[in-house]
């Protein structure tokens, strides 16, 4: 196993951090990193704002439900799916670029990307010894959000990540297991053995919880996800994405 490989298999969210603040060096390098990943016909349909400010990271942290380490890290990426500058490029080349800008097909391509170009900052910035946490609360008001960073149209902020030293050192927390994930040559429909293979990772979500809060805390997976599920959220979503010049068509 090499150094990369290990850093993977050891990601875990880090929601407390020292109070030091990344150098100039260490951001330049995980945007070169973000950067570096695959994207789809080379469109780079993302883009990504670093928030040093404490005032705005404080207003942030509030818009994304109160999360403390919203605003206390070493520095605050926010991920941004993209298609403002393809705008721009439109009207560059005086050509109406405009139908493949709304398609679902361009929509779902800003997000690959964004999701793509995040993971590497991630992997890049724990292959440092820093701590990150993916922040999907910024998703709670984003119209607040947008007027906060001066968003223009064509731009949907998808999620924030924390990123610092670590000052706590938490348990990984276990995945779904590899054979209920892996599906070789077609999708394994036999729902006899799916519902096995969840209830043998409820056991061990389960005890997870149990060590982690001292007995406090029991729950399984699927009681967690069956709950969260059945309570609807950010219902507005579909809405503020058309109205930002996505999935239109």
């Amino acid at each position: 196993m090499n150094p990369v490989i290990e850093t993977i298999l050891q990601h875990r969210s880090i929601r407390n951090f020292a109070d030091r603040p990344l150098s100039d060096e260490q951001i330049r390098t995980i945007v070169e990193c973000a950067q570096a990943a695959s994207t789809s016909s080379f469109i780079q349909a993302y883009s990504i704002i670093g928030v040093k400010n404490k005032e705005v990271k404080r207003k942030l942290a509030e818009l994304a439900g109160n999360q403390s380490y919203v605003e206390n890290n070493g520095h605050f990426f926010v991920f941004c799916a993209d298609l403002y500058r393809h705008q721009i490029i439109g009207e560059m080349e005086h050509m109406d670029v405009s139908a493949s800008l709304e398609s679902t097909e361009k929509f779902m391509v800003s997000l690959i990307d964004t999701a793509l170009a995040a993971q590497n900052a991630v992997i890049a910035a724990e292959s440092m010894g820093l701590g990150v946490c993916y922040i999907g609360g910024l998703r709670n008001h984003l119209p607040e959000v947008c007027e906060l960073l001066n968003i223009p149209q064509r731009v949907i902020p998808l999620f924030g990540i924390a990123v610092g030293y670590p000052a706590q050192a938490p348990d990984k927390k276990p995945r779904l297991p590899f054979q209920h994930i892996y599906h070789e040559e077609t999708y394994r429909q036999d729902r006899t053995e799916f519902e096995k293979q969840l209830g043998q990772y409820n056991e061990v979500i389960s005890s997870y919880y149990q060590k982690r809060t001292n007995g406090k805390r029991d729950d399984t997976w699927t009681e967690q996800m069956a709950n969260m599920l059945s309570k609807p959220v950010r219902m507005y979503m579909k809405e503020f994405v058309e109205s930002q010049g996505f999935n239109l068509k």
